[in-house]
């Protein structure tokens, strides 16, 4: 994916406010790609704009690939089962409905959730319907992941357990992901390159590349016990401050 000299304005034509200045940046096949910064400098507003929900009002944006998208909130539908709400998404890709059950296993395993296709949204955990809207996203079989801080209303136990999943995920399909998140620790885990935003408005202001392990048997654990983790993260909240200054 790339993006060109995007800005993005709401408002009026008489007192217009410009969310996103002149954003470039290119996501490479396979990247896990993380935007950091503080709320209202455009993150959101970006991963829309990848996932064609918003028009920017100047630049370009290219997506060589098919997209699914993971919000804050899993946004289940309440009626359907678990395997419903799959289901759904596989027939809206024009899975046939005799291959959707196998395929339904398949993305529910896949997420660490074996099994529980009968289950009602409301009867799991929010960890666990955040899981269900991962294997929701994936049911399309996107070549682009794009996930808008999927984590950030989960306890820290639930946290850790979907970062460490999400990790082993993106290495395992290869599946390219743009990730947003305000913490400075979730971006140093999960990125394997961090663009830090600043607002007023919104524009990238600085990138910082994370060289720490990504192999699929690297656990969470591992990578805070990495020598250069204390350092990275330092670095990253110190230029998170400066984008909130900025």
């Amino acid at each position: 994916m790339e993006l060109s000299g995007v800005s993005v304005r709401y408002g009026t034509a008489k007192a217009p406010v410009t969310a996103v200045s002149d954003v470039s940046l290119a996501v490479q096949p396979g990247e896990f790609v993380v935007l950091v910064g503080p709320s209202g400098c455009g993150k959101t507003t970006l991963l829309r704009l990848v996932a064609g929900f918003e028009r920017p009002a100047t630049g370009t944006v290219e997506v060589r690939r098919k997209v699914g998208v993971v919000f804050q909130q899993p946004r289940l539908f309440p009626w359907r089962t678990v395997g419903g709400n799959l289901s759904f998404a596989l027939a809206r890709h024009g899975v046939v409905r005799a291959e959707r059950a196998a395929r339904i296993q398949e993305l529910l395993s896949l997420v660490g959730l074996p099994g529980m296709a009968g289950r009602r949204t409301w009867e799991l955990s929010g960890g666990q319907q955040q899981r269900v809207a991962i294997a929701r996203a994936l049911a399309t079989e996107p070549q682009i992941l794009l996930m808008d801080e999927p984590f950030a209303a989960l306890d820290a136990l639930t946290r850790e357990r979907l970062q460490e999943e999400v990790r082993t995920l993106a290495t395992v399909t290869g599946t390219t992901v743009l990730f947003v998140t305000h913490s400075a620790e979730e971006a140093v885990l999960l990125g394997s390159r961090v663009l830090v935003m600043a607002a007023g408005p919104g524009r990238v202001i600085d990138e910082v590349a994370v060289p720490l392990p990504r192999a699929e048997t690297t656990d969470v654990a591992a990578l805070r016990g990495a020598p250069r983790f204390a350092a990275l993260r330092a670095e990253l909240a110190a230029a998170t401050r400066d984008a909130a200054a900025a």
